[in-house]
């Protein structure tokens, strides 16, 4: 009799025990048990909702990344020579496809006070330019010329990606 007591004790003790661990788990001040195991099935119900929602940003954050990985595969360093010749300076440039290059190249030459006497253009996959462009200011040396052509494609490329990136149809972003 004393054993079967002690069994019966044992067994209520363990089942207090898994109830106050459920209680812990349900994050719930009940008391009463379908109580707590109903803020239980409550929180794990939170619990996936905030998991899926997690799971729907990762997907959007790697697609989000695959679009710039393949932006910047397809870009390609910007060539840019100039060769000053007296007053006249030989102006080549290759670089990607931008949709103003043409445009911000050309309002970069006229802020240097520079004429374009004459020029060649080509957008066929890339953007290519050969000209030929008169200096007002003598002292303008070559290599300002192309560091200004370059930042000028530079800023034109940030700005096409921005764009495109916006137009990723990506959705909760």
């Amino acid at each position: 009799m004393a054993n079967n007591t002690h069994r019966m004790r044992k067994r209520v003790a363990l089942r207090r025990r898994r109830l106050q661990i459920l209680q812990i788990l349900a994050n719930s001040k009940s008391v009463r048990k379908s109580s707590f195991i109903s803020d239980y099935l409550t929180n794990i119900c939170k619990l996936k909702l905030k998991l899926e929602a997690i799971r729907r940003e990762y997907s959007n954050l790697i697609a989000v990344k695959k679009r710039c990985l393949l932006l910047l595969k397809n870009m390609r360093e910007p060539k840019v020579k100039v060769q000053k010749f007296g007053d006249k300076f030989e102006v080549k440039v290759k670089c990607e496809r931008t949709e103003d290059g043409l445009v911000s190249i050309l309002e970069v030459l006229e802020k240097m006070g520079l004429d374009v006497l004459q020029a060649r253009v080509s957008c066929d996959h890339d953007f290519s330019m050969e000209a030929l462009v008169a200096a007002q200011d003598q002292a303008l040396e070559a290599s300002d010329v192309a560091q200004a052509i370059l930042r000028a494609i530079e800023k034109q490329v940030g700005e096409d990606l921005v764009t495109q990136l916006q137009s990723t149809d990506l959705p909760g972003i």
